[in-house]
Parts: structure tokens; C-alpha cells; sequence
């Protein structure tokens, strides 16, 4: 059959113009083929001759690289723009097959467009890689003219009553939409780079961490479509397939995803909880509303990806009901489309009955929905490492502004630490890794159920009940778990803190023949920590096998519950291929969040944990200066009266001292309001204590009215048994005891 643009019919309107050109549906799409073969013209040249000849072909280091205003919605646009235009050139062909001969002008504009829109964006790329701004007016003149001829087309559909009933129709009209986004796009980038029609244009620099040629960790700077696919990781790919690669050839990290930049955007955030109550909030919740102003906008972006990932997820079973409902032999009737301008239009019902289209819209949504899923991962995964950096150098600023009296006093030990550097930033990493499922669970099981109820009726709630069996036993397991783990955790930081103090101390349990006690109490807490560990593994087991045997079992059984209620039910009860393989695969897509749960369940519970035990650590006391006493006396008593001495509590409580070249400079409050502080002293004095009160509670001070003198210059050795005080009476002369009463004065010259 020989092929003509428009038709070869004998009798076809196509080629009648008595009405008019511009009412003639063929030359409308003869219009529109204009604005694509120009931009194939002024474009092929330049990227083929110019960038693309080895002779003129020069190699762009990424250090050149930078986004144009509008970059990511851009590559957006044209994303969605392909896939109308794949479905414009589907309506096509569809609406041609009821031609008697085949009319090309009802998908080869399509096609054109299509390969224009492709080289739009490849041609931006190369223009926004090299930084020249200017040869981006072929896209200005590419985008107006495809918008005129697009709303030329819509009008004209219009005028003749073609509605949103036809499919054409409506792409018509998204596809002016698109165009008129793309070209308020590139009048953006005119505005903001002032490449044209400006005496001054703007001058833009690629980012900081591309001037660097040591960074090679490019995902934060390349375009949307390498973002998505990693195209720019198959350098590291190609060279690790040779090679071994090392930490030289991977490079370092850019500036925004070093621990220092995120620890610094988590102080803000925690400086920005004081600010509004003027005082050191105190709690779990404020670390939790840090970390949401800090690293919330990524887990929004991540949930918001798993979303959609979900969504699309379930085009899966719609896609294969209407596959195997409309190949079958008693759907193969087809109503007559409907003819105007000359040409065939059909509906978007008529358009989705092609088992060809839904085959393809399949295709596609499956792999939006792999492009999602990986970028909710991506984004979850770095936010949660990002914010293990930022926490683990928070707990190590922290730990270098700690009070003495905080380890002394048995409030904090190394252990207790250790854990919280080594095991709770770990259990707040990976619930940021699975946070999107939290999220995302319950509208995958709202979905998923509806949709069943819509294929199979109240059978379908009998089916989602004898799934939903499996959610307490997950939470059950899940919550054990974590409460033994927490008393695990607990108890190893018991041991070793009771361990640490022993060996500390040997000399002393040796003296006084105490070891059997203390290891007496060691064994007995490794016995509870034992304990905890073999419940532990216990609901591990359970967890691992036993669960994953139901997760198996249950969702055949729920299908088969399902099936058979559904027949039993209503004798006209439609069970086809369509609703059975439909179905099917909905109750699959139902077993994935359920099956998530517990892992989410526990390590929810885990942060919760964590983040308490943060709490308790971040409100620690810290070296900091130090505010005025307080003291309330009895009437009738002295200040050498310990019985009746009461002291207030105080809320900073230790003074930094300065470093010793700063001292001939130090001036202490005391020195300026004459009230007991820490003053000045005779030059033969190194330290001085006058009536001092000391204690590391709020309670009864453990030292009372101390008076020493210690010279400058001479050996002064301080000695008593065992627990009298030695210790202590250097850390009050050190500012790390609350001084309650008295003065402490130091010589300027030290």
C-alpha cells in the first residue's frame, strides 16, 4: 500500500480546503512539523560539527560546570513533555488503524517532536556544561514557535467542537501548556544571565567544590538525568572493573556532605531551640525538633519520592487486568471513532483499550516507579549518614566541654559514651534509612485495599484481615526486641562502668582483700547482660524464621480465603483472568509493607531510645562560666555551721579557666563586684581559699569552710586518707565543684 501524508482515499477530506487552510486537521499537522525540523537544522551543526568532530572536539573538565536558573525544572518539563508526545505518537497510530489507508501526518509530527525534544535537551546540556549562554536563542526561538503553532492547532480543534472527550484533544492542550512552561523557562534564564538584550550580562561562577579537582563525588552538581540513572558513576565503575580503586581515586567529598558542614547545620538548629525560651531546653523533644529543622527537608523529598513509587506501583495490576480483559475473544468490539476535520479521533477509553498501549504505559510506570524508589533510598541514605557525622561531632564537642564532676560523680562513664558514639547514632542512621516506609506503609495499605474491594467486593476485606493477622505478631516480636536490646545496652554499660572502677582502684581492692566482692557483682551483672543477649537471639530467630515463614504462608492463604469467599458468596460473582490476575498481584503488593514492619517497628523503638539517651547526655553539666551564689543561712547561725547550712540550687555551676597566657589579662567577676569571687592575690600566693563551701550536688557541701594558702614558687603537697578530699579540694581550686560560699583567688601571674 503506498504511503501519502495525508491519506490516499479517492474520497478523502483530507485534502479539502474549500473552508479554509487552517481548517483542513492535515495542514494543521503539516504546521506543526515546521518549529521541529528548524530546531533539527540550527542544532545538528553545532553539536555534531562543533562539539562533535575530533578535530574541533575539546574535553571539558567538570570544573566548567553550573546550572542555568530553571535547571531542574527544565529536565522535568521535558521529561514529561517525551512522554506526551509518546502518547500523542500511540494516539496516532491507534487512530490511524481505522483509516483504510495509512495517514502519516497523524503521528509523524509526534515523532519529530519527539526527536526535537531530545535534542533540545542534549543541546542544553552541552550549552550549560561549557557556560555559553547565547546559543541558547535557538531554544527561545524553538519554544515560541512551537507554542503558536500548538495553540493554532488547540484553536482550531476548538472552534470545530472537538472536546475533552478526545484524546487529541487533551494532548493538544497539555502539550501548549508544556511549551508555554519551557518558554517561560528560557525567558528565566534570559532575565537572570542577561545574555541578550542587556549591556551587562551576569557573570556566574561553577560552584566552590567544582574548582577543586580533588572532588569526584559529582552526584550534588550533574543534571537531573544523570541524578537519576548515576550516569556519572561509570567512570568509577570502568576504573574499579580494571583496578582496585583507593581513597586517592575516589577523591573527597563536596563541602555540603562533610560531617563539619552538617554538624554545624545541627548546632544552628539546636541554637535556634534555645532562642525562643532563653534557656537550655531539657527532653527528647528538642532533639527531635532539631533534627527536623536540620535534615527535614531531605526526608521530605525522600517520603515524597517513596510516594510516588508507591503509587506507581500499583499501575502494575490496573495494566494487567485491562491486558488480559481486552485480548480476550468477547472484548474485541471496538466502537466506531468519531470523524472530523477529515481525520479519526478517538477517546482516552477507547485509547486505554488497546492492549499494545496499556503494555507500554506498563513499561513505563515501571520504571518511574524503580527511578523513584532509588531516589527515596539515595536521599534517605545520605541524609541518615549525614546525620550521624553531625550527631558523632556534637557528642565529641560535647565531651570536650564536660564538667569533671559528670565522670567523677558516677553520672556519665566511658562506656556510656562509647555506646552513644558507636551504637545510638547508628540506631538514628538507620531509622532515617527506613523513615519513608513509615510513611509510606499505610497509604500502600489503604490503596491496595480499596482497589481489592473495587475487583472483588467484600471478599476482599475478608482476604486483607487474614494478612493484617501478621501486623501484631511483627509488632510484638519488634517491640521484645528492642526492649531486650535496651536492657542489653544497659547492662553492658553497668559492667564496664563497675570493670573501669576496678581496675582503677586495684590497689586499693587488693589492700583491703575486696576482690571477691566486686567481682562477685561484675559476674552477677554479666549474668543479667547474658540473659538479655539469649532473649535477644531468641526473638531474632523468631523474627527471622518463623516470620518469614508467615509472610510466605499467610498472603497464599489470604488469597485463597479471598477466592473462595468471593465465588460462595454470589453465583454471578465475576472471577476472570482479568480480576484473578489482578487481584494477585495487588495481595503481593499488600505483603511488602506488612512484611517492613517490624523491621520499621523496631527501629523506631530503637530511636526513641537513643534519642533519650542523647537527651540525658546533651543537658550534662559543662565548663562554662560561672553565675554568683546564693545562700540562705538560718537566722542566729554562722557560715561554719554546716548542719544548718542550706545551699540553692545552681543551674551553671563551673568556671572555664582561661589559658595561661590570657591570665595577666583576666578579670573576674569577683574582681569587678568585690563579692567573694575569684580576686586577686599577693604576689608570694599561688592560690587562695577563704571560707570556701564546695559541694557537687545541691545538697550539703562536701567541703565546708576551707582557708588554704598555697605559695608561689614552692613544692606544696597535700595528704589524708583515703576519701578526705584531696581530689576534691583541687578541682574546687580548679572551678569544677560548685563554690556555694567563700572566695578563690588566683595570682595574675601564673
Amino acid at each position: 500500500m503506498s504511503l501519502a501524508f495525508c491519506g490516499n482515499e479517492n474520497n478523502s477530506m483530507a485534502y479539502n480546503v474549500d473552508s479554509g487552510v487552517l481548517n483542513n486537521g492535515c495542514f494543521l499537522d503539516a504546521l506543526n512539523v515546521v518549529p521541529h525540523v528548524f530546531l533539527l537544522f540550527i542544532t545538528f551543526p553545532i553539536l555534531f560539527i562543533g562539539w562533535g568532530s575530533q578535530s574541533s572536539k575539546v574535553h571539558i573538565h567538570h570544573s566548567t560546570w553550573l546550572h542555568f536558573p530553571g535547571h531542574n525544572l527544565r529536565w522535568l518539563l521535558t521529561f514529561v513533555l517525551l512522554f506526551i508526545l509518546v502518547c500523542e505518537i500511540a494516539e496516532g497510530i491507534v487512530s490511524d488503524g481505522f483509516s483504510k489507508s495509512p495517514h502519516l501526518h497523524l503521528y509523524m509530527p509526534a515523532g519529530l517532536a519527539f526527536m526535537a525534544g531530545i535534542t533540545s535537551i542534549v543541546y542544553y546540556h552541552n550549552i550549560e556544561t561549557s557556560n555559553f549562554p547565547k546559543l541558547l536563542l535557538a531554544l527561545l526561538i524553538y519554544w515560541v514557535l512551537a507554542f503558536i503553532m500548538k495553540t493554532i492547532k488547540f484553536a482550531k480543534y476548538t472552534e470545530h467542537g472537538i472536546g475533552t472527550r478526545q484524546l487529541r484533544y487533551c494532548i493538544t492542550g497539555l502539550l501548549v501548556l508544556l511549551y508555554g512552561l519551557l518558554l517561560a523557562v528560557e525567558i528565566n534564564v534570559i532575565l537572570g544571565r542577561r545574555y541578550m538584550c542587556f549591556a551587562d550580562p551576569t557573570e556566574v561562577k561553577p560552584p566552590e567544590d567544582l574548582q577543586d579537582l580533588g572532588v569526584r563525588f559529582l552526584q550534588p552538581f550533574v543534571n537531573l538525568l544523570s541524578k537519576a540513572t548515576y550516569w556519572w558513576m561509570n567512570t568509577f565503575i570502568t576504573a574499579a572493573h580494571r583496578r582496585p580503586i583507593d581513597l586517592k581515586v575516589i577523591g573527597k567529598l563536596p563541602i555540603a556532605m562533610r560531617a563539619l558542614t552538617n554538624y554545624i547545620k545541627l548546632r544552628k538548629a539546636f541554637e535556634d531551640q534555645k532562642r525562643p525560651q532563653n534557656s537550655t531546653p531539657q527532653g527528647p523533644k528538642w532533639i527531635w525538633q532539631a533534627l527536623r529543622k536540620a535534615f527535614g527537608r531531605p526526608l521530605i523529598l525522600s517520603i515524597t519520592f517513596r510516594f510516588l513509587a508507591d503509587l506507581l506501583g500499583f499501575a502494575g495490576p490496573l495494566c494487567i487486568s485491562g491486558i488480559v480483559h481486552h485480548i480476550s475473544k468477547d472484548n474485541r468490539t471496538t466502537q466506531p471513532p468519531m470523524k472530523l476535520l477529515g481525520i479519526y479521533f478517538i477517546s482516552s477509553k477507547e485509547f486505554l483499550e488497546n492492549a499494545y498501549v496499556l503494555a507500554v504505559l506498563l513499561f513505563f510506570a515501571l520504571l518511574l516507579q524503580r527511578t523513584f524508589l532509588q531516589a527515596s533510598y539515595y536521599v534517605a541514605i545520605e541524609t541518615g549518614i549525614n546525620l550521624r557525622g553531625a550527631i558523632q561531632t556534637k557528642i565529641y564537642n560535647k565531651i570536650m566541654r564536660l564538667c569533671t564532676s559528670n565522670m567523677s560523680m558516677g553520672g556519665l562513664t566511658v562506656a556510656q559514651i562509647c555506646n552513644l558514639v558507636a551504637i545510638d547514632t547508628n540506631q538514628l542512621m538507620w531509622f532515617f534509612f527506613l523513615c519513608p516506609n513509615l510513611w509510606a506503609m499505610p497509604v500502600q495499605i489503604v490503596v491496595g485495599v480499596i482497589l481489592l474491594y473495587y475487583l472483588l467486593g467484600i471478599s476482599a476485606l475478608i482476604g486483607a484481615t487474614v494478612i493484617a493477622v501478621l501486623a501484631p505478631v511483627q509488632y510484638f516480636v519488634a517491640t521484645k526486641l528492642s526492649q531486650t536490646q535496651k536492657n542489653t545496652l544497659e547492662y553492658s554499660s553497668e559492667r564496664l562502668k563497675k570493670s573501669n572502677e576496678l581496675l582503677r582502684g586495684i590497689k586499693l581492692l587488693k589492700l583491703y582483700a575486696w576482690e571477691h566482692i566486686f567481682c562477685d557483682s561484675v559476674e552477677e551483672n554479666r549474668g543479667k547482660e547474658l540473659t538479655s543477649l539469649r532473649a535477644f537471639a531468641l526473638y531474632s530467630s523468631i523474627s527471622s524464621k518463623a516470620l518469614l515463614f508467615m509472610n510466605a504462608a499467610i498472603p497464599i492463604a489470604a488469597v485463597l480465603t479471598t477466592f473462595v469467599v468471593h465465588v460462595h458468596i454470589s453465583e454471578d460473582a465475576d472471577l476472570s483472568p482479568a480480576v484473578a490476575f489482578a487481584s494477585l498481584s495487588l495481595f503481593h503488593i499488600l505483603v511488602t509493607p506488612l512484611f517492613l514492619l517490624s523491621s520499621v517497628v523496631r527501629s523506631t523503638v530503637k530511636a526513641l531510645v537513643s534519642v533519650q539517651k542523647l537527651s540525658e547526655f546533651f543537658s550534662s553539666d559543662e565548663i562554662g562560666d560561672e553565675q554568683e551564689p546564693r545562700v540562705v543561712l538560718t537566722s542566729g547561725s554562722s557560715n561554719h555551721n554546716q548542719n544548718r547550712y542550706q545551699a540553692v540550687p545552681l543551674k551553671v555551676v563551673n568556671r572555664k579557666r582561661p589559658p595561661r597566657d590570657e591570665w595577666k589579662n583576666y578579670s573576674s567577676p569577683g574582681d569587678l563586684e568585690g563579692d567573694g569571687g575569684y580576686q586577686d592575690v599577693d604576689q608570694d600566693i599561688c592560690i587562695k581559699i577563704t571560707s570556701g563551701y564546695f559541694t557537687w550536688t545541691d545538697g550539703l557541701p562536701t567541703l565546708s569552710n576551707v582557708d588554704i594558702k598555697i605559695p608561689f614558687g614552692k613544692l606544696t603537697m597535700i595528704v589524708g586518707q583515703v576519701g578526705c578530699g584531696k581530689s576534691s579540694l583541687l578541682l574546687a581550686a580548679l572551678g569544677e565543684m560548685q563554690r556555694v560560699s567563700g572566695a578563690v583567688s588566683w595570682n595574675r601571674k601564673l
